[in-house]
Parts: C-alpha cells; sequence; structure tokens
C-alpha cells in the first residue's frame, strides 16, 4: 500500500521504516535539508552540537524499535554508560552532587543528605519500578480504541493507587516523603522532560525516577546524531524513498461512503515546485497543530481552535551551543543547575514572564566523553535555558547576533554557569556561540507556540487524554510524534510509531509489536 509520512524527526523515520518493513510503499517528506526535526545537529569549527534530546533513557524502548528493524542498538550504537549519570549544582554555595546509577549509590546519596531518608527512597524506586511496568505493559502501547485492555486484572487491583498517582501533584506526591530541597529536585526535575513542571505532572510520572536512578543514563558515541544516521540507513535499506527540502502544503482527500479517505499529499521541493505523491495511508509525524490547521480542511480537523485555546504547549527554551577553548574538568557529561526557589521559577515560565537573572539550567557538556565532538583538548557545551513558549522572544543567531531577548538570557545563563561552576574565565575561553529562540522552533519544526517539546504532561494531556494516533474523519490518516499518545522524547516517539503500525494493521491490543510479526511475511511479500 502506498503510505507518504510528513516529517522526518525520530517519529517519522521510526515510522516509515516500520511500514516499509511491513511490506508497504513509503514516501517520507521532510522540508529541511537534514533529517532529525527536533533531534537536530550542528557543526561549525571542529565542534559538533546535538540541539535536542541529550539523555538517552528507556533503552529497552528504543532496543525493541531496531529488533523489530532486523538490527539492535548494539549493533547500530556505541552506547557508553555515563557515570555519573549526572551533576547538581546549587547557588547555595554547596559542593557539588554526583548522582550515579544504582539503587544503593541514590540510596547512599539520599542518606548523606538527610539520614533515614535513603530507606525511603528504596520505597518510592519500588513504587516507580512497579508504575513504570504497568505503564509498558498497559499504558503506553496502547492507542486506546477500546478500553479492553485497561479492564484486567492487575490495573483493576491498582486502580486506588493509580487515581492518587493522577489526582496528586508530582511535587506533592515527593514532599509527602522528603523535606530536603535537593532531595526534591533529585525527584522532581524530571517532568521537565515531559514538557511540564512538577508542580502540574501527575504523580504518575514519578516512574521517570526509575529510569535515571535505578537504569541509569548511556550515550550514544556521536550524539544522537548517530541514532539519526543509524535509523537513516536501516529506513533507506527497506526502501523508503526520503525526500527533503520537500514542505507538505495539503493532505488530499476524496469521498467514501459515510466519509472521506486521504488519497495524497501535495508538497513543493526546494525549488518551489509542485508534486502530488499518492497516499493510501498518510502519517502526520510533525506537528499536530500544524497537521491539522494548515494541512487539512476545516471540516476534517480532530481539533477545533477552542481546544487549542487550552492546550499547555509546555514550555519553550533558549539553547546556547559554545566552543571552548581548554578542558572544563568541573563539569561532567549531564549537569543541573538548580535554584532554591522552584516554585518561582516555573511560574515565570508558565505565565511568559521574563527569567530571573540566575534561573535552572541544563548544561551538556559531551566533550567530556566524546572526544569527536570538539578539537581536541578543546570543550562542547550545549546549555538549554527552560523558557516560555513565547515566539516573540524572538530567533536566536551566530556570535550574539540573536533577537534581544535571547542572547540576554543565553548570556545570563553563560555567567550564571560561570559563577556556580568555578570557570571565572569562561567568557574569554568562548571561541564559537551560536543560540536558538522560541521563535527558531516555529519556523525549524513547525512548534505549536515554540514548544520545544510538545504539549506539556499535565493530566488532560497524558494517557487517554492525549490526542490520539488517528483522524477519525478521514480514513486512512494517522499522527506519530510528541503530539500524541503516548507523548515527549525519543523512546515515546518510537512507541508512537508502533502504535500507528498496530492501527493500520488492525491490532488494537496492548502491548509492543511482537519482534518477527510480519503482515508483509505473512503474505508472502
Amino acid at each position: 500500500m502506498q503510505c507518504v509520512v510528513i516529517g522526518g524527526g525520530i517519529a517519522g523515520l521510526a515510522t516509515a521504516g516500520l511500514l516499509a518493513r511491513d511490506g508497504h510503499q513509503v514516501t517520507l517528506l521532510d522540508k529541511g535539508t537534514e533529517l532529525g526535526g527536533r533531534a537536530g545537529r550542528w557543526s561549525a569549527g571542529g565542534f559538533t552540537f546535538d540541539t535536542g534530546p541529550s539523555w538517552y533513557l528507556m533503552p529497552q524502548v528504543i532496543d525493541h524499535w531496531f529488533a523489530l528493524m532486523g538490527s539492535s542498538a548494539a549493533a547500530e550504537l556505541d552506547l557508553v554508560a555515563l557515570d555519573p549519570a549526572y551533576r547538581l549544582f546549587s547557588g547555595e554555595g554547596d559542593a557539588p552532587l554526583d548522582v550515579r546509577t544504582g539503587r544503593v549509590e541514590a540510596s547512599g546519596l539520599f542518606e548523606s543528605l538527610d539520614p533515614g531518608s535513603g530507606k525511603r527512597l528504596e520505597r518510592y524506586l519500588d513504587s516507580a519500578s512497579d508504575t513504570y511496568e504497568m505503564a509498558k505493559q498497559h499504558f503506553l502501547y496502547d492507542e486506546f480504541a477500546n478500553f479492553k485492555g485497561l479492564l484486567n486484572g492487575p490495573v483493576l487491583a491498582r486502580l486506588p493507587k493509580l487515581a492518587r498517582l493522577l489526582l496528586t501533584s508530582l511535587d506533592t506526591f515527593v514532599a509527602r516523603s522528603f523535606g530536603n530541597l535537593r532531595q526534591r529536585q533529585i525527584l522532581g526535575y524530571p517532568a521537565v522532560f515531559l514538557g511540564t513542571t512538577p508542580f502540574k505532572a501527575p504523580a504518575m510520572y514519578h516512574l521517570m525516577s526509575h529510569l535515571d536512578l535505578t537504569e541509569g543514563v548511556a550515550y550514544p558515541q556521536g550524539g544522537f546524531a548517530a541514532l539519526i544516521d543509524s535509523m537513516e540507513r536501516l529506513v533507506r535499506a527497506e526502501g523508503v524513498d526520503i525526500k527533503l527540502g520537500a514542505t507538505a502544503t495539503q493532505i488530499i482527500s476524496g469521498p467514501v461512503p459515510g466519509g472521506a479517505r486521504a488519497e495524497a499529499v501535495a508538497w513543493t521541493d526546494a525549488q518551489g515546485e509542485s508534486h502530488r505523491s499518492a497516499a493510501r495511508i498518510v502519517v502526520g509525524a510533525a506537528d499536530l497543530h500544524h497537521i491539522e490547521t494548515r494541512l487539512l480542511p476545516e471540516p476534517l480537523r480532530e481539533h477545533p481552535a477552542s481546544a487549542w485555546a487550552k492546550t499547555d504547549p509546555g514550555p519553550s527554551a533558549v539553547l546556547v551551543c559554545l566552543g571552548v577553548r581548554g578542558a572544563l574538568d568541573m563539569l561532567t557529561h549531564h549537569n543541573l543547575f538548580f535554584t532554591s526557589d522552584w516554585r518561582d521559577n516555573f511560574t515565570r515560565i508558565d505565565t511568559g514572564s521574563e527569567l530571573a537573572a540566575e534561573t535552572s539550567i541544563y548544561v551538556c557538556a559531551p566533550s567530556t566523553t566524546d572526544t569527536s565532538v570538539s578539537p581536541a583538548g578543546d570543550s562542547n557545551l550545549f546549555i538549554l535555558v527552560p523558557s516560555p513558549a513565547a515566539p516573540q522572544w524572538g530567533h536566536g543567531g551566530l556570535d550574539g547576533q540573536g533577537s534581544e531577548m535571547v542572547e540576554r538570557v543565553a548570556d545570563a545563563a553563560i555567567d550564571q554557569l560561570a559563577a556556580w561552576a568555578g570557570i571565572t574565565d569562561l567568557r574569554d575561553r568562548i571561541t564559537l556561540r551560536r543560540t536558538v529562540g522560541p521563535a527558531d522552533f516555529v519556523d525549524d519544526v513547525n512548534a505549536f507556540r515554540g514548544s520545544a517539546l510538545g504539549p506539556a504532561h499535565t493530566l488532560r494531556q497524558s494517557a487517554f487524554f492525549r490526542p490520539g494516533i488517528r483522524n477519525h474523519k478521514l480514513e486512512g490518516l494517522f499522527y506519530a510524534g510528541s503530539s500524541v499518545r503516548p507523548g515527549i522524547g525519543v523512546p515515546m516517539c518510537m512507541i508512537s510509531a508502533e502504535l500507528v503500525l498496530k492501527a493500520v494493521r488492525g491490532d488494537t491490543r496492548s502491548g509492543p509489536v511482537e519482534v518477527g510479526s510480519s503482515l508483509a511475511a505473512k503474505a508472502g511479500k
């Protein structure tokens, strides 16, 4: 069957590969000059930067996609376990804290911060592990075409606990067991990975602590660009026709009894010439708001303007890529800089207010692990500053030439990093600088209101409350990516690709696609 996938990010590549391997004829359209979407890359002056995801979590999910494609993560990637998993910095004069992988290490760290809390953390991680396993089995791999997957013994037995976890905020849930600020930040910060805050994320997402504290954090040598390159190789090997510089302009439909069906996708190439690719199946793997409001006529849109007006886009971000002379031994691969007044920090982001001079930031120094991302002896720094979803803040640029607000935020982050980590000569050692602002997310990936990750994982935007992976008004139109179920992040986008494959097959069961199961093989193709 002819398929067109719109968008060449993680979700688009993952979906195109699975559909092609299942016997479909697949064309992938991406308006950019290279694949990756939000998983971007940039190189200059001997430095190479990931400008998107940088935390390799839920490795089983990623490996499962590779297995479905006839390979494995071990065969495709050079994965390194990070030790420490990350380092915490405080502006209060406290010494940096190294967070290492493993329950014993995590419990020991908590015990050193607050005697007696180590045992409480073990109980917390027991709950996180149980919730994570339940989510994998009954929530993440279910498109919720019906609710049969939830009407089973394990889920029903946990309903009282699930209700509490859904109706309690993550911050409140953590605070019931831990009073130490740094402990609460360790357990609360994963909400940012979900495009929200610990004050708005349901406590069900305490499962994230199982990922970083128990399973650990890895890094693919070459960065996430290596993951994209590997996916591209496998997808092309399955015969997917990848067209770059291809901007989708319309999803074309035709009438069928009782409704409409997808027929083709209209698109323009880099030279502005118009094309039409026939398709019985169309997968919108770009931002859902863009797909619905720009590529579909109003009668075929699933989400009215009133629904988008109520959608929490999650935060945007100011990104800062820095090439720095010399080593930065005070940093590890992942570094988190947390302010003490989190509530003020996150309130400013939610309300669109200007950030404080010192705010919570993430600093990645991949050159501490990977010598290929910077010239010998020099350092590669990537700073992410969570910011309001405010495209009016403008664009980034080279050497401080971006919009005023973006460069002001970047300057403050550089100064904060220098002060908190004790790098007094940091500004003098910067040889390369590029920023990215909220407006760039709109221009580059059609992000709804400049969202850096996708719609926030609040209660009303999680699990079966999140937009689904199919358009019920247009037969043959499906969605994948961070805008839809199961949500934000590289593993979630890969799972959304499996959900599309299952939907195309007519498989409504919960759980991942079985490795080796192929309609193409059954049909003798």
